[in-house]
C-alpha cells in the first residue's frame, strides 16, 4: 500500500484521534489508550514503509501528544492516591472518630470478656479457639517452641493467604453494617472474644509475653485496622438507624459510600500486616528488643496517622477557613 492510499484509508480515524485529543470535556481513559495503541501500530507501519514522509511526521506528532496527555492522566491517578491518603482518608478518620472509639471499645470490652470467660472455665478457650489448635499450641510449648504455628507455612504464600483473609473479613465487617450496624458489632465482639481468650490462654501457660510480643508485632497494625473495618459498618449501620435531616435512603447511600472509602483504605495497612506477620513474626525467637522495637514503630505510627495527624490536618482547616473570612471592623 503507497503512502497515498495508507492516508486515505486511515485518515478518518486519525482525525478523529486529533479532535478527541483537543476534546476539553471529559474523555473515556479506556477509549483513550485504544485510540493510542491504534494509533501506534499505524505509526509503526508507516516508519517502516515510508520513513521521511509527511505522513509519517503527522503521526509521530499525533503519538507525542497522546503520550502527554496519558502521562498526565497517570501522574493524575497517582496524585489522587496521594491525596487520599494525605487528605480525604485522615478527614474520613476524624469525622468518625466517635465511631471508631465505639469500635475499639466493643473489641476492648470483648476482649476482657475472653480473657474473663478463660479464667472462669478453661474449656472455654476449646470452645473458642477450636481443639485442633489448642493441641497443636500445646505440643509447640512443649517442644519450646510456643509460637510455631507462625513458622507452620511457607512465608509467601502465607502472606497472600494473610492478607486476602483480613482484606475480606475486614469488608466482611463493614457489609454487615447493613443490619443495622448489629451485624459489625457481633463480628467485631467475636474478633475480641478471639484475641481475650487466645492471650489469657498463653498467660496460663506462663507466655504471656512471648505471646504478646510475636503476636502484636503484626497485631498492632492488624487489630487496629480491624477496629476502623468495624467503624465503617457503624458508619454504614448508623445511616439507616439515624438518617437525621436526610431521606433514609440519601442517608443509607452517603453512610455506604463513607465506609467503603474508610474499609478500601485499610487494603495498604493489611498489606503491611501481612507482610510482618509473614515474613517477621515467625522468626520472633530471634531478638526480643527486635521485637519491641517493631512493636513501638507501629503503635507510634498509629498514634500519629490515625488520631494526631487528622486532629493537626483539622486545626489547619479550620486555622486557614478563620483567616481567610473577612473580619468586621469596628470603629
Amino acid at each position: 500500500m503507497n503512502e497515498v492510499s495508507y492516508s486515505r484509508k486511515y485518515s478518518k480515524r486519525w482525525k478523529q484521534f486529533e479532535s478527541y485529543l483537543s476534546y476539553k470535556g471529559r474523555q473515556d481513559p479506556s477509549k483513550l489508550e485504544k485510540l493510542y495503541v491504534e494509533l501506534m501500530d499505524d505509526l509503526a507501519y508507516a516508519k517502516t514503509n515510508f520513513p521521511e514522509s509527511k505522513t509519517t511526521r503527522y503521526l509521530n506528532q499525533l503519538a507525542m501528544r497522546a503520550h502527554q496527555e496519558l502521562y498526565k492522566r497517570n501522574t493524575h491517578k497517582r496524585n489522587r492516591i496521594r491525596t487520599f491518603y494525605k487528605i480525604t482518608y485522615p478527614k474520613l478518620l476524624y469525622k468518625h472518630r466517635k465511631r471508631i472509639l465505639y469500635s475499639f471499645l466493643i473489641l476492648l470490652v470483648s476482649a476482657l470478656i475472653g480473657a474473663l470467660s478463660v479464667h472462669n472455665e478453661e474449656a472455654f478457650v476449646r470452645l473458642i479457639l477450636g481443639d485442633q489448635y489448642v493441641n497443636q499450641t500445646i505440643s509447640n510449648i512443649e517442644k519450646g517452641d510456643p509460637m510455631g504455628i507462625y513458622s507452620s507455612m511457607k512465608p509467601v504464600p502465607m502472606f497472600f493467604a494473610i492478607a486476602w483473609n483480613n482484606i475480606k473479613v475486614s469488608f466482611l465487617i463493614y457489609a454487615a453494617g447493613v443490619i443495622f450496624s448489629f451485624g459489625s458489632i457481633y463480628l467485631m465482639f467475636s474478633n475480641g472474644l478471639m484475641l481475650g481468650t487466645f492471650q489469657y490462654f498463653f498467660f496460663q501457660e506462663g507466655l504471656l509475653n512471648v505471646s504478646a510480643q510475636t503476636i502484636w508485632l503484626h497485631g498492632t497494625i492488624e487489630i487496629f485496622s480491624v477496629i476502623i473495618a468495624g467503624a465503617s459498618g457503624l458508619i454504614i449501620g448508623n445511616s439507616l438507624l439515624f438518617p437525621g435531616t436526610y431521606p433514609r435512603k440519601i442517608s443509607f447511600q452517603r453512610g455506604a459510600k463513607e465506609g467503603m472509602k474508610l474499609v478500601a483504605g485499610l487494603i495498604p495497612f493489611f498489606v503491611v500486616a501481612a507482610l510482618i506477620e509473614s515474613f517477621i513474626t515467625r522468626h520472633y525467637q530471634f531478638s526480643s528488643a527486635f521485637n519491641m522495637f517493631v512493636i513501638l514503630i507501629s503503635i507510634a505510627f498509629i498514634l500519629y496517622y490515625f488520631i494526631l495527624y487528622p486532629i493537626i490536618l483539622k486545626r489547619r482547616s479550620y486555622e486557614s477557613s478563620k483567616t481567610a473570612s473577612p473580619t468586621a471592623k469596628t470603629s
